[in-house]
């Protein structure tokens, strides 16, 4: 059984069950920002929340980030897909499960759907290879509310400060083809995709996102 078919556990208390939101997109859409808003909108309302990020949220995941962002190593693509996956497998086990599991809300600044887009997409490795291992490293646990950034891949390079990091370099047909994978998935499954442009003012970002989650705490559907 996935967690697509699951019950989301019960809050404490009776109230509205822990919810797992990721936030997906590519470079430079804005996505952290209205992560860490959406986290602190919701403790300020009293519903216990946890903000994490991939590749990262624990010592080893951390530990991976460098290596897989810094530079200092080269890698083959799916050298580059095993460890997104480990690190990912590594923040489930002893992070985000347990947080569910006592009724808090988890917030994620990108997740398994980032590894469909860039190492399945932009790497070309193909989505139903990626969903498969990552479907093995989660068990099964999938998001249920992603928001997906959709910006153009020009537009964020010409936003960024400096070089970047290692993903971030990469050729310009890499990034189109991740754009190109997140809106496959999106449209794929509609009902836990909201896609929002990225070029919208932050207040009009941050209200669109609030509209859905407030669905979502009340039981409904999100879209």
């Amino acid at each position: 059984m996935t967690a697509r078919e699951r019950p989301a556990p019960a809050a404490p208390g009776g109230g509205a069950a822990a919810r797992f939101i990721t936030f997906e997109g590519g470079e430079r859409a804005g996505k952290t920002t209205q992560a860490r808003l959406l986290w602190e909108r919701l403790r300020e309302r009293g519903i216990p929340a946890l903000f994490l990020r991939e590749p990262g949220s624990t010592p080893l995941g951390e530990a991976l980030r460098h290596i897989l962002l810094s530079g200092e190593y080269d890698m083959a693509p799916r050298t580059e897909a095993l460890l997104m996956a480990a690190a990912r497998a590594e923040m489930v086990a002893t992070v985000l499960e347990p947080a569910l599991a006592a009724g808090t809300w988890v917030i994620c600044d990108r997740y398994a759907d980032s590894s469909l887009a860039y190492q399945g997409g932009g790497l070309e490795l193909g989505l139903e290879a990626i969903r498969r291992l990552n479907d093995w490293a989660t068990g099964g646990r999938w998001p249920d509310l992603t928001f997906l950034f959709d910006a153009d891949p020009a537009a964020a390079r010409r936003r960024r400060d400096g070089e970047g990091d290692r993903i971030e370099r990469r050729a310009a047909g890499f990034h189109e083809r991740v754009r190109e994978a997140y809106l496959q998935l999106a449209a794929a499954e509609p009902r836990r995709f909201v896609v929002i442009d990225a070029a919208l003012p932050q207040e009009v970002i941050a209200e669109r996102v609030w509209t859905a989650v407030a669905r979502l705490i009340e039981g409904r559907t999100p879209a």
